[in-house]
């Protein structure tokens, strides 16, 4: 089929999660536009992935790939240098519509003064903010500079329409197929073998800082204690040396792998899972992987604590409605807390029971009719004006 038309998308990610989830949202553009004659132009900011489908990005995300309020504030000229310079991009590639992916720190500031100069643009943001957690009147200010919102998580759509934020679709997470079958391997019979315990320290500098002491504290109280176990590290390439050399004196010396294959293959071994509170507690709950989950905010947000608005940080417990997963933080996250919390999900115990059918909860309200990357392509592409077989339904 001959192109008659083409639509120009300007993406804007600001690190390697958004990279991911754009990639599969570009392939997914392509195959739909290609059905109704549209070729889809992609321009903006692509990390690897995105790249590799023949996207040219206008600078490194590496550049801006930061968390945490010490992390950014010792970025921030740079971080405000490329939120200028991708407004000004924005303005001349004259774009059909803007696609926000995550990062909202970095594309809501690209946003707001895209939406300024630029009023009848389309925006459309995959990935809600997390403003059911904390800051929740920035929802309402979303209302004046997003038009449409791809949640990844399945009560976002209800929470931001109580917030006054923009519309929104719930439109599945990609994890829930890439983790398809892990729960039924072999979580059951943790008493055979040598259980196995995953350590996930976190994929940024300022995470490993604060934690890898912690855990490392963690494995070696359950060892003491006469727990036997081997222990997995699936460490980002870029920290896996770090790790190497702050684990080297541990009391069960772990085993580091990196990669998303070997870091696939250590979900489905696992019997537990110490980690980061965060992403990977939903993978650990669609893999059906009991967890204890820990975090610890840096020095200068912890005066800001009281803006948390949410009964819980854990996205397991946020999906299934209830206390799924124990999750420490600050000075509560301790050897002696986690270790023993752990030790009851290292064996065959009620505590490890009543987990798995909370994460097998969890699975069942994550699942959805159609691919993530597919559904947000047929919604984006309504918005582009183009037919495509796909409602848009707010209330889903």
């Amino acid at each position: 089929m001959s192109k008659q038309a083409s639509k120009k998308i300007f993406f804007v990610i600001g690190e390697a999660s958004g990279d991911a989830l754009g990639a599969d949202l570009l392939q997914a553009l392509n195959r739909k536009s290609a059905n109704s004659g549209i070729e889809i132009i992609p321009v903006g900011i692509a990390g690897e992935r995105m790249s590799a489908l023949g996207m040219r990005s206008i600078f490194d995300v590496s550049e801006i790939a930061v968390m945490g309020i010490v992390d950014v504030l010792a970025r921030l000229p740079r971080i405000i240098k490329r939120v200028l310079n991708t407004v000004a991009a924005v303005e001349n590639e004259k774009p059909d519509l803007v696609v926000l992916i995550d990062s909202p720190d970095f594309t809501h500031a690209v946003a707001k003064r895209v939406r300024k100069k630029l009023p009848n643009l389309p925006i459309i943001n995959y990935v809600c903010p997390s403003v059911w957690a904390w800051r929740q009147g920035r929802a309402r200010n979303m209302a004046v500079y997003v038009d449409h919102v791809l949640a990844l998580l399945p009560f976002e759509p209800a929470a931001l329409k109580a917030l006054d934020g923009p519309p929104a679709t719930y439109v599945g997470h990609r994890l829930v197929r890439e983790m398809q079958g892990f729960a039924d391997e072999n979580r059951n019979a943790p008493n055979g073998d040598l259980p196995v315990l995953l350590v996930l320290p976190g994929s940024r500098k300022g995470e490993l800082k604060s934690l890898l002491s912690t855990f490392g504290d963690t494995v070696g109280f359950i060892h003491n204690r006469g727990g036997r176990f081997h222990c997995i590290i699936p460490a980002v390439t870029h920290l896996e040396e770090e790790i190497r050399q702050k684990t080297g004196n541990w009391a069960v010396k772990p085993e580091i792998v990196t990669g998303d294959a070997q870091k696939l293959d250590a979900f489905r071994q696992a019997t537990a899972a110490l980690a980061v509170s965060g992403t990977v507690s939903l993978e650990l709950a669609l893999a059906g992987v009991p967890m204890v989950l820990a975090y610890k905010l840096d020095a200068m947000a912890r005066p800001f604590g009281f803006l948390i608005k949410t009964w819980s940080a854990a996205l397991p417990n946020l999906i299934a409605d209830y206390v799924v997963v124990p999750e420490e933080v600050n000075e509560t996250a301790t050897k002696g807390r986690l270790g023993r919390l752990l030790e009851r999900l290292l064996i065959d115990t009620p505590e490890r029971q009543a987990q798995l059918a909370g994460l097998a909860t969890v699975v069942k309200k994550m699942q959805t009719d159609e691919v993530p990357g597919d559904k947000c392509a047929g919604i984006i592409l309504q918005h582009l004006g183009v037919k495509v077989d796909l409602p848009i339904d707010d209330e889903k």
